[in-house]
């Protein structure tokens, strides 16, 4: 077999994850901050500040997805069975929260259901990808190449943690997002939970940090052993910095940094995730290699993928720039 085949393939995968989290935590964050917005043309601003971009957003989870089932489908045949509760709530929240985006503006005014629905297809969507991700870290019981554990092992305090932490940083996304793309209300009510929400997420990577290789022996050995520690440990100490740094731009009324730096610490965390678990996809039992396809199936879908991806990015930075500048009340692309 082809050892850099599968390498390619979980950096594309590893890749499309990052985006998807990037654009659509942003905008997922919005709806975990739709509960607390009090006028109803906040909400409208909010909406319209991400609707060119939200459903485009999603193309990520798609081809992160479609990359595993075929790449990696041994791993794909033992993380669905293991996490199949939480990936159907996820996949029916996110349609839920997309019909409610769709029929919020048909049904004014009375909406006040769509408003409920958005709310909380965002909120469960981000939370149960949180799930999903300490499901994912804790290790998942393989035996023979299978699934061998229960329908429920995945709900543990450490992936309900994450969980919550997820929702935390979505909303810290949101936050910087509408300080940046909106004015007036919608704008000060980003600037006022912002620095709660920062907080929050710098104390959740605390907590997980130490939680992980506190529990998990292969974590501990990956980060504490020599050489590993000095090599690694910058990695936190730059999220500490970037908090920080998120912290004054806040407090110095700074409008573009705040969302910047929140997207450099979501990356930060999630390279201290990637070297916890690499190789392995399954923790702890098959790396990318174990889990690969046959050699000539990861050509076929690469060769594609080769010609799409930069249509998909090209595309999504096409979006992003006609759709540049600030979104004020009553104005919006729906």
């Amino acid at each position: 077999m082809e050892w850099y085949l599968p390498v390619i393939w979980a950096g594309l995968i590893g890749t499309a994850v990052a985006m998807y989290v990037i654009l659509d935590g942003f905008d997922l964050g919005l709806g975990v901050l739709f509960p607390i917005a009090r006028e109803e043309e906040e909400r409208d601003v909010m909406m319209n500040s991400v609707a060119p971009f939200w459903d485009g957003n999603e193309t990520w989870l798609v081809l992160g997805g479609g990359g595993l089932w075929v790449a990696f489908p041994q791993a794909y045949a033992v993380i669905m069975p293991a996490l199949y509760l939480p990936v159907i709530g996820m996949l029916l929240a996110l349609v839920l929260r997309g019909v409610s985006f769709e029929f919020r503006w048909v049904a004014k005014p009375s909406h006040g259901m769509w408003d409920i629905a958005f709310a909380g297809g965002s909120i469960v969507a981000a939370f149960l990808q949180g799930v999903i991700l300490g499901g994912l870290i804790q290790g998942i019981e393989v035996a023979d190449g299978q699934y061998a554990g229960g329908a429920f092992d995945w709900l543990t305090p450490f992936s309900v943690f994450t969980g919550l932490a997820v929702v935390a940083g979505y909303g810290l996304l949101g936050t910087t997002w509408l300080i940046m793309r909106t004015a007036g209300p919608t704008q000060d009510l980003g600037r006022q939970y912002a620095p709660m929400l920062l907080a929050l997420v710098l104390g959740a990577m605390v907590v997980i940090s130490l939680w992980t290789p506190l529990t998990v022996d292969r974590i501990a050995a990956r980060w504490f052993s020599l050489p590993n520690f000095f090599f690694l440990w910058p990695i936190p100490l730059a999220a500490a910095g970037v908090g920080y740094l998120i912290w004054r731009w806040l407090r110095a009324g700074r409008e573009g940094l705040p969302f910047v730096g929140s997207i450099i610490l979501f990356l930060l965390g999630y390279v201290g995730l990637v070297i916890s678990t690499v190789p392995y996809l399954v923790p702890p039992h098959l790396t990318f290699w174990d889990a690969a396809a046959a050699p000539a199936s990861q050509i076929f879908l690469l060769i594609g993928t080769v010609f799409l991806l930069p249509l998909v990015l090209g595309y999504t930075a096409f979006v992003y720039w006609v759709f540049r500048g600030k979104v004020s009340p009553g104005e919006g692309y729906h």
